[in-house]
Order: structure tokens, then C-alpha cells, then sequence
């Protein structure tokens, strides 16, 4: 993968979003995997840092702030810790299209003569936009504003969507304070249903403009897809999913395990979770809202047991009453899922010197061309690392030794095409089980050797049938 258009970015300096821009993707990797290995090599040996094929525009949340230089309109990125704007017309992390849409918003402020918010006056119209995106090619745009209502709204809404007709819905936010946040508390539906959806293997989520999500939308599937090989379920599993927000990969999980407990203290984020659930027809999973330590207490004291736990805490952790209750309730199994490797350092320490022991330590890299790193951990009460676990996303290392043969090839192609919305053959399903050795029965019609004018299954076609194999496994 060639790094010379990311060199080519005039904006790095100034803006300082991309710390390791002047390194080549490969040496970045390489520079993670030392400073994971120091930090974290005392615990368990560092698996080797998962990286994108492709690391440029994978941003799939993208805010730009707005303001005035030198009496013209201006929007871009601030300075790190800072308030100064700096435009950056295409960043290269980003994606493309919502780099086009920002550029759009700003030409059409400027033609309409729609006010920009002054900080220090509180007072005025457009102050950030932010543009999110899905899987599934949809794309909101949110307006946060300093006033109830947009000037020339209806006529700016309809100029966008004309020249972008892949946005669905445009949300207007009101934020008035004087704040570093960008999303004020009232949001205004100007356009769609308000929410965009994403498909995530092979289920589907409303992002709403507060939503958290994973920001990375081709390595969100890798991250916890390693996180749930690593451990290694067997479908007889009681879990609980700690910070489990909108509760995406518990709602994932819930295909593996037999029931789920997702806890999260935000009450939207909740009901969106319960929400979520229901449109992905999962029953073996209940949400409460509800402090995650203070849940996991009250467990322990009705004597009840959970198998494992998965915690995806906060850039700082989980803080000391969250690692006290975790180990009073004592889960065999623990997956942490860190995106500050400082923070995830010191609670490690902690659950050690209660019990625990570190199995498998995973890098992913989230976050190409800045220092941010992502972590998977499995800790346990005891050794576990004889056991054969895969924690590669790679749809030639999955194993595939445990997947029964007790769905049909209707069956299959109906939750291929339900959750995927793929059309796969019975040649399709054929390959795949010939090509991870899944015995067929008698009845069903084994794939001929492989002639050059036989058609191969794609490579998205190969992960949607894995998928559906590894589900009737679980049932």
C-alpha cells in the first residue's frame, strides 16, 4: 500500500491530527507494536498488531468546526488543543464523500449568508457539522447551530440533498455553551428519519447523532471478531457487556453464548440498545440502565455468577470501583477491549494482583497514521492458553473444526440473504464446507473439483456463509 498521497497533505503541522503522517503505514505498525510490547509485554507476549489492507479514509464520523479568517467563512479542524481553525479541504482519513459534503455545507453558508457562531459572544448560527456514515452507503448530516432554527433551512436542505442525493437524513443541533463538546442536548429532524443504519456482521444499527460507534468502519468487524474468537465461547455462556452502549457487539455476542446481560449507565443509549435487539430479532439478551460496577455488586451479593464479562471502557479505564466489583463477582472469563493502552497498563496490574492471569494480548489498529491504539486482552481465573483459540480475522484462519451440519442449505441461504442480503447457491455452500473440511451429509450434493469454468464463491459471499455456520452451531 503506497503512502504517497497521505505525504502530499499540507495540513499535518498545523493541524496535528495525524501524529505518525510522516512515517510509511508499515513503520507505523511497527512503531505500535514496540510501544504495545513495552508496555504491556510484562503481562503476556504481544501478538503481532492487526493492520488495514487499505489504511486511508476510513473515518466513518467526521466533524468540522466553522469560523472567520480574515472576514471570509472558514471551516476545518482545530489545532489541537486549541480553538485556531485549520481548513483541511480533503483530509485523508476521512471519508471521501463526507470531505465533499463538508465542503458543500460551507460553500452553501456562504451563498445563503447564513450567520457562523461567534465562541466568545455565544450567539449566531452554523457552528460544527458533522457527518456520519454506514456500511450500507448512508450518510446524516448534522448542523449544530447557536440558534432554535436555521436560517434559510428548508432551502438549505433541499440544495444539499440535491447535490449529495446519498444523504438520508439531515439533523439540525442546537448548542449554545461555551464548551469543547460539539452536540448540544436538542436535536431537530430538517430531513429523513433522523438516524442512518449499518450492517455489521450480519446485523443492523441505528446510529442517531449522539450515538457512540466505533469510528473505523472496515476494522470494527476485525476488532470484535478477535475479541469473540479470543474467547472462545461455547454457546453455554452467561455474559455480561459492561459500557455496552447501544449494545452492538453484545447484540453480536448473543449468537455465541446462551444469554447476555448488557449494563450501561446512559439511559438513551439503552433504550436505543433494547431497540436495536428487537429489529435484530435477538431474545437471549436484556439491557439495564444501571452503573456497571454497581450491577455486578448487587450480583455477587443474590449469589448469582456470570461466565465471562466484556468491558470496553473509556480512553481512561475503568476506575477502581468497577475493578473491585469485577473481581468480587468473579468471572471466569474476562475480555477487555482498550482504546487507551495507559489506562488499560494500570487496570491490568489491578486484576492481576486479584487472581487473574493474562491469556492473549491483540493490537488492532484502529486508528491509522495517529498514535491511538486498540487492545484486546483475555484475562481468566485460570490457564486457559492451552485451548485453541484464533484471534486473526481472516476467513482462511477461522476455525471451523466445531460448526455442525445440522443446518440446511435453505436454512443457510435464508439467513445469508436476511442478514446480508446476499443471494448465495448451493454451490456457494458447497465450496465453503469442501474448503474448511465440514463434512457434508448424505443428501446434500458435494462440490465437483474445481474446473477453471466453475464459478467461485466471492470473498463476501465466504464471510456471510461462515457467519451462517457459526450460528446454527449455537442453537
Amino acid at each position: 500500500m503506497s503512502d504517497e498521497r497521505l505525504e502530499k497533505c499540507r495540513y499535518r503541522k498545523l493541524c496535528g491530527g495525524c501524529q505518525l503522517q510522516h512515517l510509511s503505514y508499515a513503520r507505523q505498525l511497527e512503531e505500535k507494536q514496540k510501544r504495545m510490547e513495552k508496555l504491556l509485554g510484562q503481562f503476556h507476549e504481544v501478538l503481532p498488531i492487526i493492520g488495514m489492507e487499505d489504511p486511508l479514509h476510513y473515518r466513518n464520523k467526521v466533524n468540522a468546526s466553522f469560523g472567520y479568517a480574515e472576514h471570509r467563512v472558514i471551516c476545518g479542524n482545530y489545532v489541537t488543543s486549541t480553538h485556531e481553525i485549520v481548513e483541511v479541504p480533503g483530509c485523508m482519513i476521512n471519508d471521501e464523500k463526507a470531505n465533499e459534503i463538508i465542503q458543500t455545507v460551507k460553500k452553501l453558508s456562504v451563498r445563503l449568508k447564513i450567520s457562523i457562531f461567534d465562541e466568545d459572544a455565544l450567539k449566531g448560527g452554523l457552528r460544527h457539522v458533522m457527518v456520519r456514515c454506514s456500511n450500507l452507503n448512508e450518510y446524516m448530516v448534522v448542523l449544530v447551530t447557536g440558534t432554535e432554527t436555521l436560517y434559510k433551512g428548508e432551502q438549505f436542505v433541499r440544495e444539499l440533498v440535491k447535490a449529495h442525493p446519498e444523504i438520508t437524513t439531515v439533523v439540525q443541533n442546537v448548542n449554545r455553551r461555551h464548551t469543547s463538546m460539539v452536540l448540544g442536548n436538542h436535536n431537530n429532524v430538517l430531513y429523513g428519519k433522523g438516524y442512518i443504519t449499518d450492517q455489521l456482521m450480519g446485523c443492523h444499527f441505528r446510529i442517531s447523532a449522539a450515538s457512540f460507534y466505533q469510528i473505523n468502519k472496515r476494522q470494527t468487524a476485525v476488532l470484535y471478531r478477535t475479541a469473540l474468537n479470543m474467547a472462545h465461547f461455547t454457546g453455554s455462556e452467561t455474559v455480561i457487556d459492561a459500557y455496552c452502549g447501544t449494545g452492538t457487539i453484545g447484540i453480536i455476542a448473543s449468537r455465541e453464548v446462551r444469554n447476555v446481560i448488557g449494563v450501561e449507565i446512559n439511559e438513551q443509549a439503552v433504550r436505543d440498545a433494547k431497540r436495536n435487539a428487537r429489529e435484530n430479532g435477538v431474545e437471549n439478551i436484556s439491557f439495564y440502565a444501571d452503573d456497571a460496577g454497581s450491577f455486578m455488586r448487587r450480583m455477587a451479593k443474590e449469589k448469582k455468577k456470570t461466565d465471562a464479562v466484556i468491558m470496553d471502557p473509556p480512553r481512561s479505564g475503568a476506575d477502581k470501583k468497577f475493578l473491585d466489583a469485577l473481581c468480587i463477582l468473579k468471572p471466569e472469563k474476562i475480555v477487555y477491549i482498550s482504546c487507551g493502552p495507559d489506562s488499560l497498563k494500570q487496570n491490568l496490574h489491578y486484576l492481576i494482583k486479584n487472581g487473574y492471569q493474562v491469556e492473549f494480548i491483540q493490537p488492532v489498529d484502529m486508528f491509522p497514521y495517529t498514535e491511538h491504539v486498540e487492545t484486546v486482552v483475555l484475562l481468566s481465573k485460570g490457564n486457559i492458553s492451552s485451548k485453541k483459540v484464533h484471534v486473526d480475522f481472516s476467513l482462511k484462519d477461522i476455525d471451523m473444526s466445531g460448526i455442525k451440519t445440522g443446518a440446511t442449505y435453505d436454512e443457510i441461504k435464508s439467513y445469508v440473504k436476511k442478514n446480508y442480503d446476499l443471494t448465495v447457491s448451493s454451490l456457494n455452500i458447497a465450496q465453503i464446507k469442501e474448503k474448511y473440511g465440514i463434512k457434508e451429509r448424505e443428501s446434500y450434493n458435494h462440490s465437483k473439483k474445481q474446473e477453471p469454468k466453475q464459478p467461485k464463491c466471492t470473498e463476501e459471499k465466504e464471510e456471510a456463509i461462515l457467519d451462517a455456520l457459526k450460528y446454527y452451531n449455537t442453537v
